[in-house]
């Protein structure tokens, strides 16, 4: 019984076992012939697997030729997207800023306390972008504010010494200089037209040169919004208004760099980001390039913003719609406003075509037209519609001749304009516009703060502050009736020329 059993086993696994061996046998031949006879099947097999020469590459020998076309097949242009057209046409204008700045070390003893006062350099970076083949680079005024040093790198690692030419907080931007002819221009768009969900691509340099590869980084999304007004925080006066925004991130460092259409066109300047953490978290917000060159223009020009005025003072007010409405509450007497026509009570709707629904609104529309330029402004008085040009000057504090006072007070003669511009509840006497640290503490007075009478005298004019303050300094003792956001106060302390 088991000597059948083994018989019928042996049938069974000796027609297994020629099969076996013949297939080892046609494998065997099959290799021994090459690559050419191993059927139609094989290049889908071959294409799992890396190529002989890339194999040969990574282990430090020379590509095959059949390599070399391969990769030039599967690579080259399939791979140029519009994006990195875009990239490719800003990429060499982006720039690193690198500022330095000296501070005064903190005491971390009682040693540090008694001992001599040091001094220690702060490093910060920034981004920025070229706007033209005259060494004017663009960037935010936050990247150099008090900036002792600024260093600028290129994206072939070389560096340049760079000056300000003009920086403005309100608008948050800077204009910087280099030896022209260095850095090539970038594409300028513009912002008047954006699109929500339009392609936008963020560069910047977030780790300047820290890394090896001075080259900026780039980040992809869209425009998720645009006319975004922010409040600004802390103690830096921002006018974070009509911002575009981006979920490109817009990371610690990319400040300054630009905001980039699917053209290569640059369309804003990155400038701020909203997080919770200190990283991107999707809400980024840039500065529209129109107003950014407008603004850049003026501080290449004139070093400084030359503020908008009309003689118009606006209140935000609720109305029967979803929208606020600007409401006129005070207009100076032979002021463009007056001029106008406009009076108190009227509401605006548009300047330029662009709608007003609060004060906000409206100083951004004045400062985006410009000094010296005319706007088209419609209002309404009652239930009528009306229509006006209106003649944008410069404010009247800006144009007013400053006059120094003893050591470290600045001060200009209150007129009715100047009045209605800071809102002042006084008509006449004389404001401080400047005064230093150490004299604003000794003495308690304050920028905006108006003297209106010196040791009981009446004051009409800064000349006239100035003249009674000498006069009371060769007593040692002064008596001040001042003005304050709508009080009356009174303030005397030793004065000295």
């Amino acid at each position: 019984m088991f000597f059948e059993t083994d018989r019928r086993l042996a049938r069974l696994i000796m027609p297994l076992g020629v099969t076996l061996l013949l297939g080892v046998a046609i494998g065997w031949g099959l290799a021994a012939r090459g690559p050419a006879a191993r059927g139609p099947v094989a290049p889908a097999l071959r294409s799992a697997w890396p190529a002989e020469g890339a194999l040969a590459s990574r282990l430090g020998g020379e590509p095959s030729p059949v390599d070399q076309s391969t990769d030039s097949a599967s690579g080259g242009a399939s791979r140029v997207t519009p994006v990195v057209e875009a990239v490719r046409r800003v990429l060499p204008s982006v720039v690193s800023v690198s500022v330095y700045r000296h501070e005064r070390a903190r005491a971390r003893s009682l040693l540090d306390l008694f001992g001599p006062a040091r001094d220690r350099v702060v490093a910060g970076l920034g981004s920025g972008f070229a706007i033209d083949d005259q060494g004017t680079i663009l960037t935010n005024d936050h990247v150099v504010n008090d900036a002792d040093s600024i260093l600028i790198i290129d994206v072939s690692g070389r560096t340049y010494t760079a000056a300000v030419v003009g920086r403005d907080e309100l608008t948050d931007l800077a204009v910087l200089h280099i030896e022209p002819g260095q850095i090539p221009p970038a594409p300028l768009g513009r912002s008047s037209d954006l699109m929500v969900g339009e392609p936008a691509i963020a560069i910047g340099v977030p780790y300047g040169s820290l890394l090896a590869n001075s080259e900026a980084t780039v980040t992809r999304g869209v425009i998720s919004g645009v006319d975004r007004d922010i409040r600004s925080t802390g103690r830096r006066q921002v006018l974070y208004a009509d911002m575009v925004q981006t979920d490109a991130s817009i990371n610690p460092g990319n400040s300054g760099g630009p905001l980039v259409n699917i053209r290569g066109e640059v369309i804003g300047v990155n400038s701020w980001i909203f997080s919770s953490s200190g990283g991107s978290q999707g809400l980024g917000f840039a500065i529209p390039i129109d107003r950014a060159l407008r603004v850049a223009a003026e501080l290449r020009d004139f070093g400084q913003i030359r503020r908008p005025w009309v003689g118009v003072d606006l209140a935000t007010m609720p109305s029967d719609s979803f929208f606020s409405v600007a409401t006129v509450r005070r207009v100076a007497a032979n002021s463009p406003a007056a001029r106008a026509g406009l009076l108190e009570g009227d509401v605006i709707l548009a300047l330029d075509g662009r709608a007003i629904r609060g004060a906000l609104d409206w100083e951004i529309g004045l400062l985006d037209a410009g000094v010296n330029e005319d706007v088209q402004i419609r209002f309404v008085r009652g239930t009528q519609q009306h229509s006006a040009s209106l003649r944008i000057e410069e404010l009247p504090s800006e144009r007013a001749e400053r006059i120094q006072v003893l050591r470290g007070l600045e001060l200009i003669t209150v007129t009715e304009g100047i009045a209605v511009e800071r809102d002042l509840s006084v008509g006449g006497g004389a404001l401080i516009v400047r005064i230093d640290d150490a004299l604003a503490r000794r003495t308690g007075l304050r920028v905006d703060d108006v003297i209106v009478a010196i040791n009981r005298r009446e004051v009409r004019s800064a000349e006239e502050a100035r003249d009674l303050l000498l006069e009371a300094a060769r007593r040692g003792w002064v008596e001040l009736l001042i003005g304050r956001q709508g009080a009356t106060l009174v303030t005397s302390f030793p004065i000295r020329r």
